[in-house]
């Protein structure tokens, strides 16, 4: 597995090595040991989650506070979307900063998202299968998110946003500025 860096600290895109011949592909997922032992990644997930959405769909920008903060290994299954990382650390050098990058059964990167940070991804293809795992359990009453096109977040989505399909409660996410002070 190769490990990139991205300009925000503890955002990783993960690329496995793949194994190709005429009978298809094998790759190594996730492997805890190799994690550790190429950066420090001890992690303990706890939940998979899995979604098939359609081109458009936006889900985000979500995130868990206090106890039941998460950290998420996401990749898409089948399908492209654009993934993107907001970083909602107090103190962090980055705070505010976003990161986004291409996800694909094509490409076969993975994107380790730490605590304190908003997700959000919007479906590129006709549909997308993503899968994540998460290293808290999912909480109703830590439920939390900002609304995807925030102004102060300047995040630039690659569709128009006249085909931005939202769920009822992502259309009702707060702008930044509103949830700031409640954060984490």
């Amino acid at each position: 597995m190769f490990v990139h860096k991205t300009p925000i600290e503890g955002l990783l895109i993960l690329e496995p090595r793949v194994f190709k011949d005429d009978r298809g592909y094998f790759f190594e997922g996730y492997n805890a040991r190799v994690l550790s032992e190429l950066v420090g990644l001890a992690m303990n997930f706890v939940q998979d989650n899995q979604s098939l959405s359609s081109y458009g769909t936006l889900r985000g920008l979500h995130f868990q506070t206090g106890e039941s903060i998460q950290a998420k290994l996401v990749r898409v299954l089948c399908g492209r979307v654009w993934d993107v990382a907001v970083d909602l650390r107090p103190g962090s050098k980055t705070y505010k900063q976003h990161f986004g990058l291409e996800l694909s059964d094509e490409n076969k990167l993975q994107f380790f998202i730490p605590r304190g940070f908003a997700h959000g991804f919007v479906v590129l293809s006709d549909k997308a299968e993503f899968f994540y795992k998460v290293d808290n359990y999912y909480s109703k009453a830590h439920d939390a998110g900002i609304f995807y096109d925030d102004v102060e977040l300047g995040i630039k989505w690659p569709i128009p946003r006249e085909h931005v399909i939202l769920s009822e409660k992502d259309r009702a996410l707060p702008n930044f500025s509103s949830c700031a002070k409640e954060l984490f």
